[in-house]
């Protein structure tokens, strides 16, 4: 593997959705690595998101230090520096929700960094883009043998509000950014997991906010304030609602392959979001408007 480093022990992380392998490795002087190992034909994503990650590391936003990276018997391998700490989306749970709140914040600002990193020029035009993934979520809701009550006013909100696609912005995405994906170490919020990465609108981004609404309702307001230091804009809401949209659309699909428990999950959540929204005939969510 790496020619830097030597491991007397790997002990296998179970945890993520993405068919990586990973492992805490530990080195012959006792030192904790993370290492993840792609399969060989994500090799070539694997190289750019430890390029990107090196970039993004250098901005300050508190995350592992990509420390190597190249290819090995079963792939293609990363390794970064090992964070001993909690997942936040625990951690969370024990707290006040004035403590929520300020670790919101924080999650809010390290996004804004993380956007500072521009996407590629030659990236698609977004509104061109993201009609086109709307259009496929829209067929795989019409096609999915489970219709959740509800849709049709996702479906509505989504063929009213598509012209505030265009002329959006574009950015570097860390892909998957809600609570699951962060841990608290030395009472400091740690950011992981960017192997989903990808570019497109900043604002997308929060379309994995329910995840943290869910978990706690002051660090999801704490994450827009954090973002949007200076006011949350009034068009931010209508895209918000508009991506929130399309995701719920298409997560029950989604969820089947995965069996029972998942479709579970996504239809209490289905639920939840639009009572948010009662049933999408306003724009700013109930956990948002009860700060």
């Amino acid at each position: 593997m790496s020619k830097k480093f030597n491991f007397r022990s790997l002990t296998p992380i179970n945890a993520g959705w993405s068919g990586d392998k990973k492992y805490c490795a530990v080195g012959n002087d006792g030192s904790r690595y993370f290492l993840r190992i792609a399969p060989p034909e994500k090799a070539d994503k694997a190289k750019k998101a430890f390029e990107l990650q090196k970039k993004i590391f250098l901005l300050g936003v508190p995350m592992c230090e990509p420390l190597d990276c190249g290819e090995c018997e079963e792939g293609f391998f990363i390794l970064q520096s090992w964070i001993d700490g909690e997942n936040a989306e625990d951690a969370v749970r024990a707290m006040s929700e004035k403590e929520q709140y300020a670790l919101g914040l924080d999650a809010g600002a390290i996004l804004k960094t993380i956007h500072t990193v521009p996407a590629p020029p030659d990236a698609v035009d977004w509104e061109t883009r993201f009609n086109a993934k709307i259009d496929r979520k829209i067929k795989l809701w019409r096609e999915c043998p489970i219709k959740p009550e509800g849709g049709e006013a996702f479906y509505n909100y989504i063929e009213k509000n598509r012209a505030l696609l265009r002329g959006r912005p574009q950015s570097f995405q860390h892909g998957d950014y809600h609570i699951g994906n962060m841990m608290i170490a030395r009472e400091k919020l740690f950011i992981i997991d960017f192997d989903r990465f990808d570019h497109g609108d900043p604002w997308e981004e929060f379309n994995r906010i329910v995840w943290c609404a869910q978990a706690a309702p002051g660090f999801a307001r704490g994450m827009i304030d954090g973002y949007f230091p200076g006011g949350v804009p009034e068009s931010f809401w209508r895209l918000l609602a508009l991506y929130i949209s399309s995701n719920s659309l298409s997560s029950v699909p989604w969820a089947i392959p995965f069996g029972e428990e998942q479709i579970n999950v996504f239809l209490k959540q289905l639920k939840e979001v639009l009572s948010w929204y009662d049933d999408m005939t306003k724009v700013i969510p109930s956990w948002y408007e009860k700060k």
